[in-house]
């Protein structure tokens, strides 16, 4: 019995001092660090986008808006209101994936139901530009921020044939 304990309490003893190769275990630990936390810097700079944003006018009611879905997604969604019809829509997913940002627009009963995506191709604090060149109408989407409560939302390209420029100016609701 004397000998069974012995070896128990050595096999413990080693078990605590030493792995299984010999080593002490101090010397086995090592310091697991966290993986870098993956950061959306082009996505970030939209920030100002998220809320509700909308303009009455005597044509209609515009409304958009947008939330953070996730770190590297923000979700938006534009429709025009005429009296009591939705007379337009849109769905947006604006993504930053490998370093680029990405404005994905989905049109209800366009283009098969898939996203048009537009790149982002040029940005600051106030402004943000988003273009695709191979689509026929509009060409080129900007955002400006004209302060905290305030932005116009712009749309620009060919149309039939002549330069062509809407904006929309909203206000936060």
């Amino acid at each position: 019995m004397k000998r069974t304990i012995t070896i128990l309490s050595a096999a413990i003893v080693c078990g605590a001092i030493f792995s299984c190769n010999g080593k002490k275990e101090s010397e086995t630990t090592q310091t697991e660090t966290a993986p870098a936390a993956k950061t959306y810097p082009h996505l970030e700079k939209a920030a100002w986008l998220i809320g509700s944003w909308g303009n009455t006018t005597p044509e209609g009611i515009l409304t958009e808006k947008w939330k953070k879905e996730n770190d590297s997604v923000y979700h938006g969604e534009s429709y025009f209101v005429i009296g009591k019809d939705t007379v337009f829509s849109e769905s947006i997913q604006l993504e930053e994936s490998k370093g680029k940002l990405v404005y994905n627009v989905t049109v209800p009963g366009q283009n098969n139901g898939q996203a048009t995506p537009f790149e982002l191709t040029s940005s600051t604090d106030t402004q943000m530009v988003f273009e695709n060149t191979n689509h026929d109408y509009p060409n080129k989407i900007t955002y400006n921020k004209i302060n905290n409560d305030s932005l116009a939302a712009e749309i620009s390209g060919m149309q039939k044939g002549k330069p062509a420029t809407e904006t929309f100016a909203m206000k936060r609701q």
